[in-house]
């Protein structure tokens, strides 16, 4: 149990590190950056906001260094933690890092002149986050940190199991659409944002019509 718990902090340790890691690789190319990098980017792949240099090269990591930080100091306090596989803690506790590795260096290297063409490659990777999400929603359990936390959900357990397992197919179907969209360059065929809040409306409704129910 010790042993545990201690690969546990380690794990926190050394991925709350890995968020800041990629600030070494660009240093060097520091002083060739604009006073101004920007940060967002439409459906066309055109930038529409900014920020400055110092907050985009060491604040954006440093923010998600205290996020993933604070994240997973709440998921540790969960007194339902155990009901959460070790796979899926596992999994969540690389997501942040991972996302500054590949985020991170899309940004620095558009800031440096380099084509990257984001209204493709950004759908592709957030299809592939949301199947690997909802294939890991129906195996987690019941518990206050991870996964659909609703009233109805946290309510009753059985309303909790069907909320998941729905929200899991749902969540696959919806990454194939972001891959779909970006590999095939259609995104004004699927509004991606309102798929998102599709995605997170229907298992909401459907936990409701389950509470009603009885369950």
């Amino acid at each position: 149990m010790k042993n545990e718990k201690n690969r546990e902090w380690f794990l926190l340790v050394v991925t709350t590190i890995l968020c800041v890691v990629p600030i070494l690789f660009v240093l060097p190319f520091y002083e060739q950056l604009p006073a101004q990098i920007g940060v967002h980017w439409d459906s066309h792949g055109n930038i529409n906001n900014y920020v400055s240099k110092p907050m985009a090269v060491f604040g954006i990591p440093v923010l998600m260094a205290v996020f993933n930080l604070g994240v997973n100091l709440v998921s540790e306090a969960d007194p339902r933690r155990k009901n959460t596989s070790k796979k899926i803690r596992f999994f969540l506790k690389l997501l942040l890092p991972a996302i500054c590795f590949i985020f991170y260096p899309i940004t620095i290297l558009i800031a440096l002149g380099k084509e990257i063409r984001v209204e493709k490659v950004v759908p592709i990777i957030i299809g592939i986050l949301f199947v690997l999400i909802g294939n890991y929603l129906p195996k987690c359990k019941q518990n206050y940190t991870i996964g659909i936390k609703i009233p109805w959900t946290l309510h009753s357990e059985e309303n909790w199991n069907k909320t998941h397992h729905m929200a899991g197919y749902l969540w696959m179907v919806g990454g194939i659409l972001f891959l779909v969209t970006g590999l095939f360059s259609v995104p004004e065929w699927v509004p991606l944002v309102y798929l998102v809040i599709v995605m997170l409306l229907i298992p909401f409704c459907y936990s409701y019509c389950l509470f009603k129910k009885g369950i």
